[in-house]
C-alpha cells in the first residue's frame, strides 16, 4: 500500500478480487470435472463467468478512480470481459473453433490490461504490482496457447480452460487477501499512532 491507497480505499475493493478469483476457481473445478459437459454449458458458464467478472471489474474500478490512477484498466478489463459474456449467450451455437478464437481473444486483451496495470502500480510503489503481473503473464500465454493449437479437441480445451482458471483464481484471492492483510495492518499503525499522540 502506498499514501495514495488509503485503508477505506482498498477495504471497499479487496473483497471485489476475492469474488473474481473464488469465480474463477470454481469455473476452472467446473471445467476440469465435468469434461462430458456438452458445448452448449460450456458457452453459457464461460458467458455468466465472463459477465459477473466483467461486471465486478468495473464496480472495483469506478470505486477506487479518487484514490489511484490506473482504476481506468479495471474498467477496460470489464468491458472486455462483458464483451465476451454477451457474444458467448448472442451465439451459444458457435463451433468449439469459434468459442476457442472468443475466450483466446479475451485472456489476451484483459491480460494485457492487467500487464500495464501492473507497471502503473509499480510505479505508484503498490506492494501488491506483483501478483496483478502474475495474472496479467498467465492470461497472456493462456491466450497464446490456445491460438496456437487452435485444432484441440473439446476435452483438452476443457482442461486447458480449467487449468488456467484455477491458477488464475488462486493468484486473485491471494491478491484479495494480501490487500486485507495490507489494510488491517495500517489499521493497527494508525490506531498506534493515536494513542502516542494521545
Amino acid at each position: 500500500m502506498t499514501t495514495s491507497e488509503p485503508a477505506s480505499a482498498i477495504r471497499g475493493v479487496w473483497w471485489l478480487v476475492l469474488i473474481r478469483g473464488i469465480l474463477a476457481i470454481l469455473f476452472g473445478l467446473f471445467a476440469l470435472f465435468a469434461p462430458g459437459t456438452a458445448l452448449l454449458a460450456l458457452v453459457f458458464v464461460f458467458g455468466a463467468y465472463a459477465i459477473i467478472d466483467g461486471i465486478t471489474a468495473i464496480i472495483a474500478g469506478i470505486r477506487h478512480r479518487k484514490e489511484e490512477s490506473h482504476w481506468g484498466w479495471h474498467v477496460f478489463q470489464g468491458v472486455v470481459s462483458l464483451i465476451a459474456g454477451i457474444i458467448a449467450f448472442a451465439w451459444p451455437g458457435v463451433t468449439v473453433l469459434a468459442i476457442l478464437f472468443v475466450i483466446a481473444f479475451w485472456s489476451i486483451v484483459n491480460g494485457v490490461g492487467q500487464l500495464v496495470e501492473s507497471f502503473t502500480m509499480r510505479k505508484m510503489g503498490a506492494a501488491t504490482w506483483g501478483w496483478m503481473l502474475a495474472g496479467g503473464v498467465v492470461s497472456v500465454l493462456f491466450g497464446i496457447v490456445l491460438l496456437a493449437w487452435p485444432g484441440a479437441g473439446l476435452v483438452t480445451l476443457l482442461w486447458v480452460v480449467g487449468i488456467f482458471s484455477i491458477v488464475f483464481g488462486v493468484i486473485l484471492v491471494v491478491w484479495a487477501l494480501r490487500l486485507r492483510r495490507a489494510v488491517d495492518a495500517r489499521g493497527g499503525v494508525g490506531q498506534e499512532q493515536r494513542a502516542t499522540t494521545e
